[in-house]
């Protein structure tokens, strides 16, 4: 893998899929902040700073989900930014109800590793689907 930010987010991408929370973490930089937008109803929702609180992050969602379809469509880049866009297909554990959205993430790569990831989907079906 290279340090250009789509590899970066490609291979961190796999890595989400496979449920691989170190692996991820070791591709986030000490200082990485994630915004995931939405009601406090969806467990994952809030702003996390540092890899330790992303690591909270990623494994709350995994926790909180089971993941029927999560494809990346496009990889967009600008400098260290990266668009990504797609659509997924989760069932949130708590409820078994299904969330089906499209999804573009924001994530600013520097030096290899995330320093910012930003989550947009339909958060109202998340919302539906834990509540």
């Amino acid at each position: 893998m290279t340090n250009d930010p789509v590899s970066v987010t490609r291979e961190l991408f796999v890595r989400f899929g496979q449920g691989d929370v170190e692996g991820i973490v070791e591709l986030l930089d000490q200082d990485v902040f994630i915004q995931f937008y939405g009601p406090a109803v969806i467990p994952y929702a809030g702003q996390y700073r540092g890899r330790e609180e992303a690591r909270r992050f990623f494994e709350t969602v995994l926790a909180s989900v089971d993941i029927h379809q999560f494809d990346p469509e496009q990889f967009l880049c600008d400098g260290d930014m990266v668009t990504v866009t797609g659509q997924l297909h989760l069932t949130a554990r708590a409820t078994g109800r299904d969330i089906r959205s499209d999804f573009a993430h924001v994530i600013t790569v520097e030096n290899g590793k995330w320093t910012r990831f930003r989550d947009f989907m339909d958060t109202a079906q998340a919302a539906a689907a834990f509540a």
